[in-house]
């Protein structure tokens, strides 16, 4: 990636093949684990996330675009993974921007509703759930 989370992203010139594509992402997947450290120190995430599990998240949320076979897709994923990371690392998001995106997720939200909503009525289950996908 060649350009530190700080500061201006600096935009890269495509990706010439599938490989370069595929080396630039392990880049930028090593660039946002180095920059776990401080963003558990920017939210004070230490009670709710370890850095591991915040490294588990983005390592799914890249493979969940892994059928992308377009280098040039692959390298508009990357440069909005980046200015996330800098908007993150800038701490220009708040700390449950944070929490709700990336710790608890949404399938996590959708899960803790099991036992809260059991005396709601189907009308409220239904809501609840449509608001969370």
């Amino acid at each position: 990636m060649a350009s530190s989370v700080r500061g201006t992203a600096r935009v890269l010139p495509n990706s010439a093949s599938m490989e370069e594509a595929r080396k630039r992402t392990f880049e930028f997947f090593k660039e946002a684990c180095r920059a776990l450290p401080s963003v558990m120190e920017i939210y004070n995430l230490h009670d709710v996330a370890t850095i591991s599990q915040l490294r588990s998240t983005i390592s799914q949320e890249i493979r969940k675009n892994a059928h992308i076979s377009n280098p040039k897709v692959i390298d508009m994923l990357l440069f909005k993974g980046m200015e996330e990371l800098t908007n993150i690392v800038d701490h220009a998001k708040q700390r449950h921007h944070i929490i709700g995106q990336y710790v608890v997720g949404r399938e996590g939200l959708v899960q803790d509703l099991g036992k809260k909503d059991e005396g709601s009525s189907d009308f409220l289950k239904k809501f609840y759930a449509s608001n969370y996908f």
